[in-house]
């Protein structure tokens, strides 16, 4: 499974179109979460799989990595192409929504 930084995520967002999953619950989001991210609760992404596109990378984000790695691990077992942001929104420096 891949993993990117905060860092690289936050550089990320300044030049490309990257789709972000925020997998924390939705009282946990609502503290601040990676602009345009789509908050799916780790608990519903099983059941929500069918909004997502397989031809896209989603970068999977919780509070520490812990819930992001999980999510990824079960996305990737699905086809999907996913990237764990390490640390989670905890190490986040950038902005939010």
């Amino acid at each position: 499974m891949k993993e990117i930084t905060t860092k690289e995520v936050e550089s990320l967002l300044k030049k490309d179109n990257i789709h972000v999953i925020d997998v924390r619950e939705t009282e946990d989001v609502k503290a601040g979460k990676i602009p345009g991210a789509l908050n799916i609760p780790l608990g519903l992404l099983e059941f929500r799989m069918l909004e997502l596109d397989k031809a896209k990378e989603y970068i999977m984000v919780c509070r520490s990595g812990g819930r992001s790695f999980k999510a990824s691990q079960m996305l990737e077992s699905h086809g999907f192409k996913v990237i764990n942001m390490a640390s989670g929104m905890h190490a986040w420096k950038g902005p939010t929504e």
